[in-house]
């Protein structure tokens, strides 16, 4: 219960019912988190992790089926060599630390992008965490790395022309979902982006066609469950139409 003995966000949520299936997040803000304390830029990625498993752990407890996080981007790879470094460390060493609390939580993992960018121990541990949670049937947790949209989009294009189709009629929006590594997923229903930035930044471009968008102000390593439950409750208090006109409300006739 909430303080004063109303129901609090995750039983509200809960009850409504309609929960997004897939939610993706744009981690977005450990930079300025850490030049905010005076501190050097990887420790705002270092107090993410516990952003990460607050929302892995509260996606898991909701019921919410993929977890979908924008975690290194091909825009990235353009950042200082020695924060690349430590980022690519970071990453293989919460990929290891990680994997017994996401086996506890019956949590998958699953990867997008150019993993084959990634340092061979990057690509090594990623490998380990999977096959390790591949039996599990819980939440899949979906780790964008080395990742672009725009990029995403020319890989399919590519793999569709190694098929060979007999004509350009032969390819339509189907053709292009199976081809995208995320064929095996469902679209996002929702999109969270921290720090107060207001732009899908790559991510997804196809995926998001129809998801609903919602973004808060606050940095990514502050974020918490409290907040993930604000977006989703965001979330079902909107009507997704994909086009079609608002159903007319009844007229009552007077009596």
């Amino acid at each position: 219960m909430a303080p004063g003995g109303g129901p609090t966000i995750r039983q509200e949520i809960l009850s409504r019912g309609n929960l997004p299936k897939h939610v993706a997040i744009i981690m977005d803000g450990n930079g300025r988190w850490a030049e905010k304390r005076g501190l050097p830029r990887i420790a705002g990625h270092h107090a993410a992790v516990e952003s990460v498993r607050d929302a892995v752990n509260a996606a898991g407890e909701i019921g919410i089926e993929v977890l979908t996080l924008y975690t290194f981007s091909i825009e990235n790879w353009n950042r200082p060599k020695d924060e690349i470094d430590a980022l690519m460390a970071l990453l293989e060493s919460t990929l290891r630390n990680e994997s017994l609390d996401l086996m506890k939580n019956n949590v998958r993992l699953e990867t997008i992008g150019r993993i084959d960018e990634l340092p061979d121990s990057v690509q090594e541990a990623i490998a380990e965490s999977r096959e390790r949670l591949s039996r599990n049937t819980g939440l899949v947790l979906v780790l964008a790395l080395s990742y672009g949209g725009r990029q995403e989009i020319v890989d399919a294009v590519r793999g569709i022309l190694a098929g060979r189709p007999a004509s350009a009629g032969d390819v339509d929006e189907a053709t292009i979902e199976r081809h995208l590594q995320t064929s095996a997923l469902p679209d996002p229903d929702l999109l969270i982006r921290t720090s107060g930035e207001v732009r899908i930044s790559n991510f997804l471009l196809w995926q998001l066609a129809y998801s609903e968008l919602w973004f808060t102000e606050v940095l990514w390593p502050d974020f918490r469950a409290i907040h993930l439950e604000q977006g989703i409750r965001e979330y079902q208090e909107r009507e997704r139409r994909y086009g079609r006109v608002r159903a007319p409300t009844p007229v009552r006739s007077a009596r």
